[in-house]
């Protein structure tokens, strides 16, 4: 008898297959990115360094890299963004395979890399569909940041694009005052 094998098996055998490489299925879709360069790498250890000093624990949030998001769009759906801003009680939420409850989320931020296509297309429906109230996308491919926000109905209302020079604004509803000065989110902090 032969074993029809499912996408989450498959995911789970590319896991262990390809140590590095980042698994997620989108939208029913298997998707598998090598590991990140280093100015990707920049921008994740800028980004911890820039939400703590605008007193993210204080505000009860954690910063955290690479963490899984349960994603409402298929039965076995999820992402791994590369930096999320989460509730402090985030790990009492875990649904499966390292992955937590979406309402736990409060930004996300994508550093594009070879996938970008799906940092600024599906994953910006799924996030949506998620309930993540704002994404930010460090779109390396087109050399500019996009802040979706204002979530109502499952969508992002507003997709601000900001070119170098400019900064993008974290909502206040997320619960930290912060500016990201779109160079630094694209080339992460060179000194």
């Amino acid at each position: 008898m032969q074993h029809e094998t499912t996408i989450a098996e498959a995911a789970d055998r590319l896991s262990r297959e390809l140590p590095g490489h980042r698994v997620e299925i989108l939208q029913g879709r298997l998707t598998v990115t090598p590991p990140a360069d280093g100015r990707h790498a920049l921008t994740l250890t800028w980004l911890t360094e820039r939400f703590y000093e605008a007193g993210a624990r204080k505000a009860g949030l954690r910063y955290v890299q690479n963490i899984g998001i349960w994603l409402p769009t298929g039965a076995d759906d999820f992402a791994i963004p590369d930096f999320s801003l989460v509730e402090a009680d985030f790990t009492q939420h875990r649904i499966a395979k390292n992955c937590y409850a979406p309402d736990v989320f409060r930004l996300v931020i994508e550093v594009t890399s070879s996938n970008w296509s799906d940092d600024v297309g599906v994953k910006v429906d799924s996030y949506a569909r998620a309930g993540v109230p704002a994404y930010v996308i460090a779109d390396r491919h087109h050399d500019e940041a996009v802040l979706c926000s204002d979530l109502r109905g499952g969508a992002y209302r507003l997709r601000r694009t900001l070119k170098r020079g400019e900064s993008v604004t974290v909502p206040e509803h997320v619960g930290v005052s912060l500016e990201l000065p779109v160079d630094l989110l694209l080339d992460g902090d060179p000194d």
